[in-house]
């Protein structure tokens, strides 16, 4: 793919409300895991990986027990998983994924940035099909060829990997996530994972310039200060 992961995005600023929406982010996520897996790291894969996750981005831990307790006592909330496919300026597209207990309340936040910055929210499936739903998984300890030894021992079939400063980059079916790293942690102790998601990955990329740039710019804000939103997606070389 020769792509070297791109989506090694910035972090978030650490400000005091982007901290307060990535806390959000990740109680919703580890509630949901939770209460659709069980509370027993041993026996939910996802809800581990969330709290792994969370403790690398520092969500302090209150909030994280916080979640998991609220399943554990009975308190039922239900979130809904929905992504909007957006066609920004000059060929830029977005993939909008929101988790939320009110679709409506996303759906209109949604539809206001996309009217106040003149761009246009497709239908499901306009925008998805010129992006890759992978899972991505990177580390150290084992070069490419060791690899993919591993994985071919495990019988797990990967679409590429790639080696970028040292770490090792594999990219397969989002299905596949867990098995990945079960194969790689039998081979390397201790081993950490520096990327550990499933994303979409544009196929082609797009530069804007000018007013374009701010406009695309003006949407990603407005946007990702959207509470119900979990991730952004899209093309656009920034």
């Amino acid at each position: 793919m020769g792509r070297a992961y791109e989506v090694r995005k910035a972090s978030i600023q650490k400000t005091g409300a982007a901290k307060a929406k990535l806390y959000s982010m990740y109680a919703k996520e580890i509630y949901q895991a939770a209460k659709t897996g069980g509370t027993e790291f041993e026996s939910n894969s996802a809800l581990k990986r969330l709290v792994e996750k969370a403790k690398k981005e520092q969500v302090p831990s209150d909030i994280i027990n916080r979640a998991i307790d609220k399943v554990n006592s009975g308190v039922d909330e239900t979130y809904t998983s929905a992504n909007y496919e957006l066609f920004g300026p000059s060929g830029s597209t977005l993939i909008v994924a929101c988790l939320t207990d009110n679709v409506n309340r996303s759906v209109s936040s949604i539809r206001a940035a996309v009217n106040k910055c003149h761009v246009k929210l497709g239908t499901q499936g306009s925008v998805s099909y010129m992006y890759d739903h992978l899972c991505v998984v990177s580390f150290k300890g084992l070069d490419e060829e060791n690899t993919l030894e591993t994985l071919i021992e495990a019988g797990i079939d990967v679409q590429d990997i790639e080696s970028d400063n040292g770490e090792t980059i594999i990219y397969g079916a989002p299905s596949d996530l867990f098995n990945i790293k079960d194969a790689i942690t039998s081979k390397v102790k201790d081993v950490t994972f520096d990327i550990d998601e499933i994303t979409y990955i544009a196929k082609d990329k797009v530069t804007l310039n000018g007013d374009d740039l701010d406009t695309f710019n003006k949407l990603l804000n407005m946007l990702e200060e959207i509470e119900d939103v979990q991730h952004i997606y899209h093309n656009v070389n920034l």
